[in-house]
């Protein structure tokens, strides 16, 4: 929930034409992932957990596409998204970790 929360505070500094756009993209993405995996746990079964927690490592996917599109487009910097970058990494190592550990069960 601190990457939606990042996500959020730098995605406010967009221009105002992206707010249907990059805004909404990367705001939705951000927040696709802790409620995917939020969703799977809730659904009280193994394959259903394990198929959103992929879901939620594709949001994480989608989200780091869009950081770095927002520097390509100079909407952030390179300081702005390293650390969204490196906490998405962590997730990620996260999120196989416990597929991993799903599948072996």
């Amino acid at each position: 929930m601190r990457l939606a929360g990042e996500i959020y505070r730098l995605s406010a500094q967009f221009p105002k034409h992206e707010v249907y756009g990059l805004t909404s993209q990367i705001q939705r993405s951000a927040v696709s992932v802790p409620s995917n995996i939020a969703e799977g746990h809730g659904r009280n079964s193994p394959k259903e957990f394990n198929h959103f927690l992929g879901v939620a490592s594709g949001s994480l996917a989608e989200l780091e596409t869009q950081l770095i599109l927002a520097q390509q487009f100079a909407y952030l910097t390179e300081d702005e998204i390293a650390s969204p970058l490196q906490l998405s990494d962590e997730i990620g190592k996260m999120l196989r970790g416990l597929q991993k550990s799903l599948l072996s069960n």
